[in-house]
């Protein structure tokens, strides 16, 4: 058995992760491929927990700005990660992994209501468990959602999946000057408006001391290599004293 530096993860996708080179929508490719990395981690007893936005069927918080009622427009979106959930797990079930998706809001027909233990019992049984509908609230992130629930299921490390290979002092698409941290410590993060996650989340990760890797969802196999320990992406951690 290979030795892995983690024994439970929480994989944060955008719901643009899953359009590829899409304007909107899915793009079975692309999902094939996410599904693909997770496996690799999968098969060396790994547990994994994975939670999706869904900005790729809806963005609330633009939308709502064109006048539409926020909380609605919210909801709307916690509904979009449940469809980007159930095509993740096809992906994930067509290649051999067992999944289970967990919603914060119920629709049992489709998916479980997102209960502790029992998401506690699939990773003992080493299935892989997607949590779809945010936190079942408005006014709260997806990437709120993945904090709260790798604090809820004990998780060691929040993965963020991204499309770029870390978090730069400035947009690295827009100045080639832009400068790489290797590390860097949440209150930093915070203080210099680093756009990582939403202040909510990264103060939860603080809170809980969980430190998050930001890394290149497309660069293959980085999620199997950050698992093993290798220095991949950005790390967010407490500062050492």
């Amino acid at each position: 058995m290979v030795d892995t530096k983690y024994k439970r993860i929480l994989l944060k996708l955008s719901g643009e992760a899953l359009m590829g080179k899409q304007q909107f929508g899915i793009d079975g490719e692309t999902v094939k491929y996410i599904a693909e990395e997770i496996k690799k981690v999968h098969e060396l007893g790994v547990n994994i927990g994975v939670v999706v936005g869904g900005g790729n069927i809806f963005r609330g918080v633009s939308e709502s700005a064109k006048g539409m009622d926020r909380v609605s427009a919210d909801y709307m979106g916690m509904l979009a990660t449940v469809i980007n959930s159930l095509a993740l797990q096809n992906a994930l079930e067509n290649i051999g992994v067992p999944t289970r998706v967990q919603t914060a809001i119920e629709m049992r027909e489709i998916a479980e209501p997102f209960i502790r233990r029992r998401a506690m019992r699939h990773f003992e049984k080493n299935r892989v468990v997607i949590f779809g509908a945010g936190t079942g609230n408005p006014y709260f992130t997806t990437d709120t959602a993945a904090t709260l629930r790798a604090s809820e299921i004990n998780a060691e490390v929040v993965l963020k999946a991204t499309k770029v290979d870390g978090i730069y002092d400035a947009d690295p698409v827009k100045d080639k000057d832009a400068k790489k941290f290797d590390e860097i410590t949440y209150l930093d993060v915070l203080n210099k408006g680093l756009k990582v996650m939403d202040s909510t989340a990264i103060s939860m990760c603080m809170d809980n001391k969980i430190p998050i890797i930001v890394f290149d969802l497309y660069g293959k196999d980085n999620i199997l290599n950050i698992v093993l320990g290798k220095q991949i992406g950005t790390l967010v951690e407490e500062e050492h004293a």
